[in-house]
């Protein structure tokens, strides 16, 4: 009887190792980490592209037949230098006839101030009649404003051949030159392309999440990417308000200060820029294998509990080389699944191989 019940408690006790064994081979196994506290990284760095901040096509002022061309691309030039010249014969001679007409009118206006004179002193004596001296006064009127307008149409002639002459807006490169000698050229053509070098902008696209944390004020600094070991001080002069639907992102605009500065139109360059400081917020950082991401966009991990997998939303923030830092959705001490999550359900039994963060 005595061999008969211990013979039944080992079959037992075997029976509950076999069903302990089950249990554990059924357990799915799984790898975690706890998640490591951080603050939001009060530097925001972005790449983007440099542009001139002064950018012109240049065309000429009036029609004509282009004389000369003193520039070629490639060519610096300075603001007023002239660039081109176009045949002025006709304008010179609308010049001249308007010098003429303007002399023709100075003559017959000092003719009708000394009939006006001359008859003062004859109205004094009554040798002349007071209708002459009001039509003599009237002549004087006449042509006070006959040589206003012919001294008007002097100017006008006189601008009109200045403007055979095209003078550079701004210091700059001639970047294309689209024109020669001898070519006839209409107003609104562009001839020239003028591109700016002492001052260049940068634009750079800044994420929805961290949109609000960028104002005028923020202390910007650029790093080109053909020169990663300078640092040049920028200022941002326009902040967008408008997202672009493909990038959910928002336009800010970067002025560079540095004068002669190296930085070219057409090179990338990064943007680091200094965001003001949060306070009571903590937030936490988990390894980029922890993510779990969805058809719609959205992410989610899974957190052990109990021995069982946990799903949650999570909302993310940056990512650097420690991690993806979580806006929302984990805690302090929470064991987050980053090995093996890709095959797990919610509430399914997990065994701890590891804890990676140890």
């Amino acid at each position: 009887m005595k061999f008969n019940i211990t013979i039944l408690l080992n079959s037992s006790l075997f029976a509950l190792m076999l069903c302990s064994v089950s249990l554990a081979e059924a357990a799915t196994p799984v790898s975690v980490a706890t998640p490591t506290q951080s603050e939001l990284s009060q530097v925001l760095r972005l790449s983007g592209s440099l542009t001139a901040e002064k950018h012109a096509m240049l065309s000429p002022r009036v029609d004509g037949l282009v004389e000369n061309v003193f520039v070629d691309a490639g060519s610096h030039v300075d603001k007023g230098d002239i660039l081109l010249t176009l045949d002025p014969a006709l304008s010179k001679q609308a010049l001249a006839q308007a010098k003429a007409a303007t002399a023709e009118a100075l003559a017959a206006k000092n003719e009708a101030e000394r009939l006006v004179k001359e008859v003062q002193g004859l109205r004094k004596k009554n040798y002349i009649s007071e209708s002459e001296g009001a039509t003599r006064q009237s002549n004087l009127n006449l042509s006070n404003a006959a040589l206003l307008a012919a001294r008007a149409a002097e100017s006008s002639a006189a601008e009109q051949l200045l403007r055979h002459q095209l003078p550079a807006p701004f210091s700059g490169v001639i970047n294309a030159k689209m024109t020669e000698s001898g070519e006839w050229v209409n107003r609104g053509t562009a001839v020239l392309e003028l591109v700016a070098t002492n001052a260049v902008r940068l634009d750079v696209k800044v994420p929805q999440e961290r949109f609000a944390e960028v104002n005028i004020s923020s202390t910007v600094e650029v790093i080109p990417d053909v020169m990663p070991d300078m640092t040049l001080k920028g200022r941002i002069t326009a902040i967008v308000p408008v997202s672009d639907p493909r990038a959910r992102a928002f336009l800010v605009r970067i002025v560079i200060d540095a004068k002669n500065s190296p930085l070219l139109p057409g090179t990338s360059a990064t943007a680091v820029i200094h965001l003001a400081k949060k306070f009571n917020e903590q937030h936490w950082i988990v390894p980029r294998d922890a993510l779990l991401l969805h058809p719609d966009g959205s992410y989610s991990v899974f957190v052990v509990q109990n021995n069982k997998a946990q799903r949650r939303q999570v909302t993310i923030g940056q990512e650097n080389e420690m991690g993806v830092t979580i806006l929302q959705g984990v805690n302090e001490g929470d064991q987050v699944v980053v090995r093996g999550n890709e095959v797990l359900r919610n509430d399914e039994d997990v065994t701890i191989l590891k804890n990676e963060s140890k």
